[in-house]
């Protein structure tokens, strides 16, 4: 019982001392405005909210959410492959594949990504 206290008190004790060593090696030394001021993508921080954005940035933002949902829900298909019946788990990646597929080539088609 009390080996395991010991072990926790120097565990608890290891990582304060890597934080507190962290936080004072990692701490900037050049404060300057740019490096102060936040980062939004090439616009002015400090000036009007009210710039023309745009809507490509948008388009394709979206697009690529998508896009990352749809593998999200891919990858487990993989795992699924030797709890289900062969036929049946091909069947439904096919589905799933070609539901992508053309939602692809229906943005192609549409234009949404070209970007001239």
């Amino acid at each position: 019982m009390f080996t395991m206290f010991l072990f926790s008190a120097i565990t608890l004790i290891i990582a304060s001392v890597v934080m507190v060593l962290s936080t004072l090696l990692a701490k900037k030394t050049i404060m300057d405005r740019e490096k102060n001021s936040p980062y939004e993508c090439g616009f002015d921080p400090k000036g009007s909210a009210r710039l023309p954005f745009s809507l490509r940035f948008f388009l394709i933002a979206v697009i690529f959410l998508i896009f990352d949902v749809e593998i999200t829900l891919l990858l487990p298909i993989a795992s699924t492959l030797n709890l289900t019946n062969i036929f049946s788990w091909i069947v439904t990646s096919m589905i799933f594949l070609l539901i992508l597929l053309l939602g692809l080539y229906y943005e192609w088609s549409q234009g949404a990504l070209d970007w001239s």
